[in-house]
């Protein structure tokens, strides 16, 4: 047995917080998110793997993803990490506009939706990005 099988099997494994014993917010394998959090490394890693997360989801609605330069991959991953597949899914104009390189009709679908309210200078800059294919 080592350390860590040890310490989670008297921990256990949790996917989702939870409050523990003493009613602590706790995720993971006894992982007090209330007195240690999470550190900026571990906040990263978490990101790079939601990322890849997105992007398998995104090729599904962009199978040409791939074939775009990597700011309009960006804009595109930036919004199904923030909406989720079947929230960007729903953003049918726009995805017809970016399968057709139609740049700047796609940054006007963008910001025709509820998300460009919701989300504010975030649909700005993406839909700046999305037109002009540069970083912002």
């Amino acid at each position: 047995m080592t350390l860590e099988e040890l310490i989670e099997k008297h921990e256990g494994y949790r996917q989702y917080p939870y409050k523990d014993s003493v009613g602590v917010l706790t995720i993971g394998i006894g992982r007090n998110l209330e007195a240690v959090g999470i550190r900026h490394s571990e906040a990263r890693y978490l990101l790079r793997q939601d990322i890849l997360v997105a992007r398998f989801h995104l090729l599904k609605l962009v199978p040409l993803l791939n074939q775009l330069d990597e700011v309009r991959q960006a804009v595109l991953i930036s919004m199904c990490f923030n909406l989720g597949a079947a929230g960007l899914g729903r953003f049918k104009k726009m995805l017809k506009a970016v399968g057709l390189e139609e740049w700047k009709r796609s940054a006007e679908e963008m910001l025709d939706s509820r998300w460009a309210t919701q989300v504010g200078r975030r649909a700005d800059e993406l839909a700046k990005m999305m037109r002009t294919g540069e970083w912002e």
